[in-house]
């Protein structure tokens, strides 16, 4: 009884592994949304302080009119109403993001008050997982419109992701279709977050511009190339010199050249690899995992799940109409059996092998006792035949073998 309480009672901790990026990326998103307000502020502050100290020393020693003081008042207090307004929109996004979180931090607090895996809360609960997994797995694919739906039908919009991966898909579209203008905004609101970055997204997206300027071949247009390219190439000469080199021999190359690694520079397929390196830059930044969850938690379940047998050379009951048993074991389906194969197997601590094994011909391993006894009861076996309750071939008791485990 106390073996069974322990297998069922819950372990919170180990569910919420697989739910990091749930509080994560509220709190990146808190991070950013007080960076852009501290930025706000200082630009502002560094305006308006020095026209105000003007204003005041002008006024002081009458070197402008009242009417013009009063216009400086009024540019300095139209600009504060801009920054008010700026502040109040930041301030919306800011409680979005505390909604948002709140909403998490209570989901995930419920896996607390659930003892067992056996209540029936623990299954309400995982069924809101598991939506949110398909969710995320949706907004991944580019599905987003089917996303939101199911998040409103599902009453779960706080706990999806859906207006970054919606952001996220319309700025990799159009990186897909030829455009930098939405990715390069992106870049520069994101620009002290992009020098931590293992990727070099923003001179990828400059070099594209170079390269497009090159591929008229209008030598007017090569002077802006050039411009171009000590502007916005030459600060990454340290790290990117030997593309900047190649950038370079572009213009001694048509679009239309063979040569490598011009030619591949040239080809359209940049623009795919643009955008995926988009995305893959946008999940490190918001610490978004590289792959659907539902992937990792379909990984892990199998992974739990697969032993040797399952992927045996010899036929399982699943597929076998012969069979007299039948087998429930996830991995050995036909839906799951070629997704699991490249897993590794199961870490078992414990053997569940019968303590009398023995291997037919075919290299099926059996109980003896219990073969025995099953083979007895067939009508259908002569003395001294045993059955293999898998295939249903037949074998004479002497072709059974010991097995001993090592």
């Amino acid at each position: 009884m106390a073996a069974e309480l322990t297998s069922t009672k819950l372990n919170a901790e180990n569910h919420l592994l697989l739910d990091q990026p749930l509080l994560r990326l509220p709190h990146e998103l808190a991070r950013r949304n007080l960076k852009s307000i501290q930025r706000v502020v200082e630009r502002e502050k560094e305006c308006v302080l020095p026209s105000l100290k003007d204003a005041a020393n002008a006024a002081m020693f009458n070197h402008q009119t009242p009417e013009q003081t009063l216009a400086t008042l009024d540019a300095m207090i139209s600009r504060m109403q801009g920054l008010k307004r700026k502040m109040e929109n930041l301030h919306q996004e800011e409680k979005k993001v505390h909604l948002q979180s709140r909403k998490r931090i209570q989901h995930l607090d419920q896996l607390y008050h659930i003892p067992s895996l056996t209540d029936v809360k623990y299954d309400q609960w995982s069924r809101v997982r598991l939506d949110r997994l398909v969710i995320d797995h949706m907004l991944r694919s580019g599905y987003t419109g089917s996303a939101q739906q199911l998040a409103r039908e599902k009453d779960i919009e706080e706990l999806v992701d859906l207006n970054v991966f919606v952001q996220c898909q319309r700025i990799a579209e159009s990186l897909r279709h030829g455009e930098t203008k939405d990715a390069l905004q992106w870049c520069n609101e994101n620009k002290a977050a992009l020098k931590r970055s293992q990727y070099n997204l923003e001179f990828e997206l400059r070099l594209q511009q170079y390269i497009e300027m090159i591929r008229t071949r209008d030598r007017t247009k090569f002077v802006d190339a050039m411009v171009h390219a000590r502007k916005y190439l030459a600060p990454y000469d340290e790290t990117q010199s030997a593309e900047i080199h190649r950038a370079a021999g572009l213009l001694a190359f048509p679009p239309d050249t063979k040569a490598e690694p011009y030619k591949s520079m040239y080809a359209s397929e940049r623009w795919i690899y643009l955008s995926g390196l988009f995305i893959r830059t946008h999940h490190e930044l918001l610490s978004l995992p590289s792959r659907p969850l539902i992937h990792i938690a379909l990984s892990a379940g199998l992974s739990a799940l697969k032993t040797p047998s399952c992927h045996s050379a010899y036929t399982s009951s699943s597929s076998n109409p012969h069979s007299i048993t039948t087998s429930v074991c996830p991995i050995c389906s036909t839906e799951l059996n070629e997704l699991a194969r490249n897993l590794p197997y199961a870490h078992h601590t414990k053997s569940y092998v019968e303590n009398d094994p023995i291997v037919l011909p075919n290299g099926r391993v059996y109980g003896l006792h219990r073969l025995l006894d099953m083979s007895k009861k067939l009508s259908s076996i002569d003395a001294g035949k045993v059955k293999d309750p898998i295939t249903g071939q037949i074998y004479d008791e002497s072709d059974m073998k010991k097995v001993y485990i090592m």
